[in-house]
């Protein structure tokens, strides 16, 4: 019996040394080291945090009466106040008297402000600050054309989280490039992330990127970006699923003006990818554009213009200088219910034989109203980008097709008979150049709305 409880003794004895060891604080790694006091007010940080910027740094933290005993490595510390951070003692041997400890800090903070750690070592307790800085500002100001548009991109990532980086940054592949879409699916069909997850500073280095690669044409680019955005605000006033907020942003690749990415922005009603390789722009396509309803509309007590009226007006007016004989050469007996080349209803491939009549055998004046015609879609990308686009389809006028289906009350010189009806329809398509533009039914409300999409043969997706 006497040994039985000799051996339970010895057992309890070591289960409270466990328990003993295991409350200890995760700092003070040595049961023998002990301080007199942690002077928290001479702390010293090896630099300032900035808020979303990962951070390396460490912190020393005098103390007074130091027993001159070793100590190991403690566990990591978690900030407060500004979270993201974490503190952990680096082992050393303590001074007998004076002397410092060293803690290395890590992470990224997920604001500005001030990161407290609660620091517990030889018996002492006390609480060190680290200042967090606001977002740094990037002045792209003096930077033009594309670099300009890197640098307004990398403002942009400067204001996001970790997180939010790894999202909006993804693999420049087939698969991700082909995710764009004219449906109200939000995130579900596109990448990147939603317009309604970031803060306003967040937003408005997305729309100060956005407007230099969208061109600042009145009417066209960004204009119209934000009034399609606008009209989705519209929608949703009257059924659910529709808002600006479920917009988006991506980079295929890092931005830079020596590799290769590309930039897509949109949401329901409007897409845009842009790519860019080494400092130049290769690729304005694809692009959707689209809006509900057709003609103007008021919202929180504006009333804007619909954001496709050049388009329809450019189609129509090129159309009505068709002459008689050149309509019917050009119509064919097709109906379209909506742009062949829009996901959803296309396997994106292109159809291998042109419709309708070929530019170079229509009159003069015709011609140019077929170029005039391209322009609403050329011009929404930056003045330079759309000048060498401009051009590229210029030298190709003479060997491009225009075909129209519907419009059954359309008539030589008169553009207001053109495309107002539902299935109304008309295409440009040359050796590289594919503009649609159709009329359809509303979807949310009653009346007409305006679906288009702007391809090209041979740089959608270029390289991919």
């Amino acid at each position: 019996m006497k040994k039985t409880k000799l051996i339970l003794l010895g057992v309890i004895t070591f289960l409270l040394a466990i328990v003993f060891a295991c409350s200890k604080s995760d700092d003070d790694s040595s049961s023998s080291a002990s301080v007199t006091t942690l002077v928290s007010g001479s702390a010293v940080f090896s630099s300032t945090a900035t808020i979303n910027v990962a951070y390396t740094g460490t912190a020393t933290l005098p103390y007074t009466g130091g027993n001159g005993v070793s100590y190991s490595a403690g566990t990591a510390i978690a900030s407060t106040g500004v979270t993201g951070l974490t503190a952990t003692l680096t082992a050393g041997t303590l001074a007998n008297g004076a002397g410092s400890l060293t803690y290395t800090i890590t992470g990224t903070p997920a604001s500005s402000g001030t990161a407290s750690f609660v620091i517990t070592f030889g018996g002492q307790t006390v609480t060190i600050t680290l200042t967090v800085n606001s977002a740094t500002t990037v002045d792209c100001s003096s930077e033009t054309g594309v670099t300009k548009i890197v640098c307004l991109a990398n403002a942009f990532l400067t204001t996001l989280t970790t997180t939010q980086q790894t999202s909006v940054v993804l693999t420049l592949n087939l698969s991700n490039a082909k995710r764009w879409s004219n449906l109200p699916c939000a995130l579900s069909c596109r990448n990147g992330l939603l317009f309604s997850s970031l803060t306003s500073a967040q937003q408005t280095a997305a729309l100060a990127l956005i407007k230099a690669a969208a061109g600042t044409d009145s009417g066209e680019g960004y204009d119209e970006f934000s009034t399609i955005r606008t009209a989705d605000d519209y929608l949703g006033t009257t059924a659910s699923g529709y808002s600006s907020g479920n917009y988006v942003i991506a980079f295929l690749g890092t931005p830079s003006t020596t590799g290769k990415w590309m930039l897509q922005f949109g949401g329901h009603h409007y897409a845009q990818n842009i790519t860019y390789d080494a400092g130049a722009v290769t690729s304005i396509t694809p692009m959707h554009e689209a809006v509900e309803p057709a003609g103007s509309f008021t919202y929180s007590g504006t009333t804007y213009t619909s954001p496709l009226t050049s388009e329809q007006a450019a189609m129509a007016n090129m159309l009505a200088s068709f002459s008689t004989a050149e309509l019917a050469a050009a119509k064919t007996s097709s109906t379209f219910s909506d742009c062949l080349m829009v996901p959803g209803s296309t396997t994106n491939t292109f159809p291998s034989t042109k419709l309708g009549i070929k530019v170079s055998e229509l009159s003069t004046a015709a011609q140019a109203k077929v170029l005039a015609a391209m322009l609403p879609w050329i011009n929404d990308v930056d003045a330079a980008s759309a000048a060498t686009f401009t051009t590229l389809y210029t030298n190709e006028l003479a060997n491009t097709y225009v075909t129209y289906a519907s419009n059954n009350s359309g008539v030589s010189g008169s553009a207001s008979s053109f495309l107002t009806a539902n299935t109304d329809y008309v295409r440009i398509d040359g050796p590289s150049v594919w503009i649609e533009f159709i009329c359809q039914s509303g979807v949310v409300l009653s009346g007409i709305h305006y679906h288009t999409v702007f391809r090209d043969h041979t740089r959608d997706y270029i390289g991919l």
